[in-house]
């Protein structure tokens, strides 16, 4: 029994050590997206994008880049934006480009798994749009995307809000300020539950499951990438997927997962897929379902579960060709000592006094400030509250793990 009690103590060391790794990271990431979601309106996109095929699919990819991560945002937009007339393919880039392209995906990714993870996640946003963009024109399914528009025809057309100003008159402003703050607070709302069960989960795993439950989900996982046959990494770019559909959790929250996973020798592709993941789930599919209908969501579904395999064996046997495979040995996740005066402490102090002075300005000194929230795909309500109960149950597990840790053992 008190081994157990040793490996609580360290799970939940662990999942706080985590968090406190990414913490001046997601601030920042979510304040960069707080601010592009003020400055730069979706009525914007919507009216450039629907201008030419091409165009529109390069400026999709590139307004996904600057918008949320959160992907019941993105399916919302994406499908608003394909409501206004943007072509299909420029809504799945813009889908693709906001859960796999975004700023603050990136920097928490850098934390947890390096470079060569980053490049690989900004390289493979690219290649799943271009796959995916190759495989709506050779299949061309022209009466899904017309049938798909005739649905989102006989919804209540919105009436949007009035730009009457630039963006760098805003910048100056300080009621988008305090907009911006507002924004920010809904970022995190919108994926507290998922960050919470997601790095309490990360840490549960790397304390109480054994190197072999790995070897077994991941074929020969636990060797090294000179060792891994094609059909061995096809193996772990099919199972990678499965993984993060039955955690149901979001990208960030992810990303702990992924690191968990490589620290115990899965290839370099199987990781990248679980990463990509986060849009093949089946919350996902019934959003799509009740927008498009189950036919286009299934379309979609095969789409990006086809693109995101091509994409990870690219990126795999790319880094390979190069002799730039990560080495799972530097992604140490295990005997840390997360909380000590480095870098870290003292990004995470500034980054959360600039997140209290967000908060105060939105909420306290421009209460008076209104602020519109953006659409959002519909959750499942049960979904919804399994997480949240099970959110405070991970407080819990963590209140107590802490105090086996420093009190008790």
């Amino acid at each position: 029994m008190s081994t157990f009690f040793q490996n609580w103590a360290e799970a939940a060391y662990t999942s706080l050590g985590f968090f406190w790794m990414a913490l001046w990271a997601f601030i920042l990431g979510y304040v960069i997206s707080s601010m592009i979601q003020v400055f730069v309106t979706e009525k914007r996109m919507q009216r450039v994008m629907g201008k030419g095929k091409t165009s529109g699919v390069l400026l999709g990819a590139f307004f996904g880049f600057i918008s949320s991560s959160c992907s019941f945002s993105a399916l919302a937009s994406a499908k608003s934006i394909f409501k206004k007339g943007a072509s299909f393919v420029a809504s799945i880039s813009f889908l693709l480009a906001s859960t796999n392209l975004v700023i603050e995906l990136g920097i928490i990714i850098s934390i947890f798994l390096g470079w060569q993870f980053v490049v690989g996640e900004y390289i493979g946003g690219v290649l799943l749009i271009l796959i995916s963009w190759v495989l709506i024109r050779l299949i061309n399914p022209e009466q899904l995307i017309s049938q798909a528009r005739e649905r989102l025809g006989k919804e209540k057309k919105d009436q949007g809000q009035k730009e009457n100003s630039n963006w760098q008159d805003k910048l100056q402003n300080e009621t988008q300020w305090a907009r911006v703050g507002k924004k920010y607070k809904m970022e995190w709302q919108m994926v507290w539950k998922d960050v919470t069960v997601g790095f309490t989960i990360a840490g549960i795993v790397a304390a109480f499951v054994p190197d072999e439950f790995f070897r077994t989900l991941f074929i020969n996982s636990g060797k090294a990438q000179a060792d891994f046959t094609f059909f061995e990494i096809l193996q772990h770019v099919i199972v990678g997927p499965v993984a993060a559909f039955l955690t149901f959790i979001g990208s960030m929250g992810n990303i702990p997962l992924a690191a968990l996973l490589f620290s115990k020798k899965v290839s370099f592709a199987g990781v990248m897929a679980f990463i990509f993941s986060d849009l093949v789930v089946f919350p996902v599919l019934r959003i799509n379902a009740r927008y498009y209908g189950w036919k286009m969501s299934l379309f979609i579904l095969f789409l990006l579960f086809t693109s995101l395999i091509g994409t990870s064996l690219l990126l795999h046997y790319g880094f390979d060709l190069f002799g730039k495979l990560p080495d799972p040995s530097l992604v140490k996740i295990q005997n840390r000592e997360f909380f000590k005066l480095d870098y870290t402490f003292f990004l995470n102090l500034a980054f959360l006094a600039i997140s209290a002075y967000l908060v105060y300005l939105g909420f306290f000194k421009r209460k008076d400030v209104g602020h519109s929230m953006g659409e959002m795909a519909p959750k499942s309500e049960v979904l919804e509250q399994v997480l949240k109960y099970l959110s405070f149950v991970c407080y819990l597990w963590l209140g107590v793990g802490i105090v086996l840790r420093y009190i008790i053992l």
